[in-house]
């Protein structure tokens, strides 16, 4: 008889008492802002919650992002005076070298364990969101040179690089769409505070799911286990689940956050960029880059690949750009070896797109969009999914396992994984598809569903169905949101032997 599982009950509580303290800074800080008519009194408002907020993380590291801020903001004035190229790689370089110092420097430290100096770089610790800030800092000075009107005042930068929903973990922003943000006069709308506290519901329940995917329901079961069993002992079927289901563990996580950060902005009428729309429908590789972490990839495209692009008008050349950019997209979160080959898979993958592209245009396949959509998926799904291997895995050792067990049909005969691991990947899969397909239907029967009310109607009163749907499909969020996240929570804390654990967002570690 299966022993009864017990729910860890300080842990719940320490869950409920950081979202309640989280919520009541919320609110009272939208009260407090309500209150200021004055712009500039606002912005002081929002950067003193924001060093306030990123305090908590630590005061040497708010006392880096202060340094960095003014730094940048001396960088861009100087920028100003004169904008020579000169002066630009001056900023970039410093920018580069102070990120390098807390991120890259500490793997040289772990490398060199055996050297007493050189092993203690080992213990410098990077600051939460530093790589995130410091690519908004250098999207500021670029944007001078390319000629952008850009005179924020110095409150206005801090404001720009601290800004607490986003100086943790993105999305990127520009001071081009948050200046004039910043600047606009104060408007209470219930609409924009019901809009974003619907979306923070629906972040918090995508991070569940993270959880749940990454934990398992018991011990053992999740993704994390799965990529701590020994790699010789996985099979083919084990690669693909492990695969797919970190896929989906971190899109939860990072878009459960963006969702998040996203819908706290928003209740202070301040519109961020998207970070994902839907990727995993993507039909191409290209497609997939312009959904997933749209505001790192979209700046990697603006100031990596098209600035390598242009220097050269050779199709070759071209195409090394692509590479060289997904490299240093990989090399952005994290200097090691499989996180550059990461990108450089990324990057191959691109290039075999515009490949494909141009051969099909120069024979002009005769290949039905009914057939190839389908297919074009397939590979996109399969392709991005193993790269997760890399992005993953503990060591290169482990990641050429995986993929020779992948490429073996021999090794799908035989499974080393729990039985509810394949369940859990399986739902959460299918999951998530049949959740975009209702969202889809939702979405287009919210634009049609009034002009098809009129032709189901009787003596010019919509039929109850058609009402009914058309408020669900209008309020979806109202309804959806408490039942998944019910569920999220019930399948966590009950189903889960050892109760919840409070785990830091994962792209924090970037």
């Amino acid at each position: 008889m299966r022993a009864c599982r017990i729910v860890n009950v300080s842990s719940i509580f320490s869950m409920i008492r950081q979202i309640l303290i989280y919520t009541f800074a919320l609110v009272l800080l939208r009260l407090i802002s309500n209150r200021i008519k004055s712009f500039k009194a606002k912005e002081g408002l929002f950067l003193a919650a924001s060093y306030l907020f990123y305090f908590t993380w630590g005061a040497w590291f708010l006392a880096i992002l202060i340094f960095s801020s003014l730094m940048n903001y001396a960088l861009g004035s100087y920028l100003r005076r004169q904008t020579t190229p000169s002066r630009l790689w001056l900023g970039i370089a410093l920018n580069i070298v102070f990120l390098s110092f807390f991120k890259y420097l500490p793997s040289a430290g772990i490398v060199f364990v055996a050297n007493p100096v050189v092993a203690r770089l080992a213990y410098i610790v990077l600051p939460v969101g530093m790589s995130f800030w410091t690519f908004q800092a250098l999207s500021y000075l670029l944007d001078i040179y390319r000629g952008e009107e850009l005179d924020p005042t110095l409150l206005e930068f801090c404001l720009y690089m601290a800004f607490w929903p986003t100086v943790l973990s993105g999305p990127i922003c520009r001071l081009t769409s948050m200046l004039p943000q910043f600047r606009q006069a104060e408007v209470f709308s219930w609409r924009e505070i019901g809009a974003g506290t619907q979306r923070m519901l629906m972040g918090v329940m995508m991070m569940v799911l993270s959880q749940i995917m990454a934990d398992g329901l018991a011990p053992g079961q999740g993704v994390d286990a799965g990529f701590d069993t020994a790699a010789k002992l996985l099979s083919g079927t084990d690669a693909w689940c492990l695969a797919i289901g970190y896929g989906f563990q971190l899109f939860f996580n990072f878009a459960g956050y963006s969702h998040l950060v996203i819908g706290a902005a928003q209740v202070f009428n301040i519109q961020l960029h998207e970070n994902f729309k839907r990727p995993y429908l993507s039909t191409t590789p290209s497609m997939f880059w312009t959904r997933w972490h749209m505001s790192l990839s979209f700046w990697i495209r603006d100031y990596v690949f098209f600035p390598l692009a242009t220097l050269r008008s050779e199709l070759w050349w071209r195409n090394f750009s692509l590479v060289i950019a997904m490299f240093v997209f990989g090399l952005w979160h994290k200097g090691s070896v499989l996180y550059m080959v990461w990108g450089i898979y990324h990057g191959l993958l691109l290039v075999l797109h515009r490949q494909w592209q141009r051969l099909e245009g120069r024979w002009k396949l005769p290949v039905p969009e009914l057939f190839l959509a389908p297919l074009s998926w397939c590979f996109t799904f399969a392709a991005v999914s193993l790269g997760w291997i890399f992005f993953r895995a503990e060591s290169g050792h482990q990641a050429a396992t995986l993929f020779r067990a992948v490429l073996s049909p021999a090794s799908y005969l035989h499974h080393s994984l729990p039985a509810n691991f394949y369940r859990l990947c399986i739902v959460a899969m299918l999951g998530y598809f049949a959740v975009v397909g209702i969202a889809a239907f939702l979405d287009r029967y919210a634009l049609v569903g009034g002009a098809k009310a009129s032709d189901n109607s009787v003596a010019g009163a919509p039929r109850r169905s058609t009402r009914v749907l058309e408020l669900l499909a209008r309020e979806r969020l109202v309804w959806s949101i408490p039942i998944v996240l019910v569920l999220s929570m019930y399948f966590f804390l009950v189903l889960h032997p050892e109760g919840p654990q409070v785990a830091p967002m994962m792209y924090q570690i970037f």
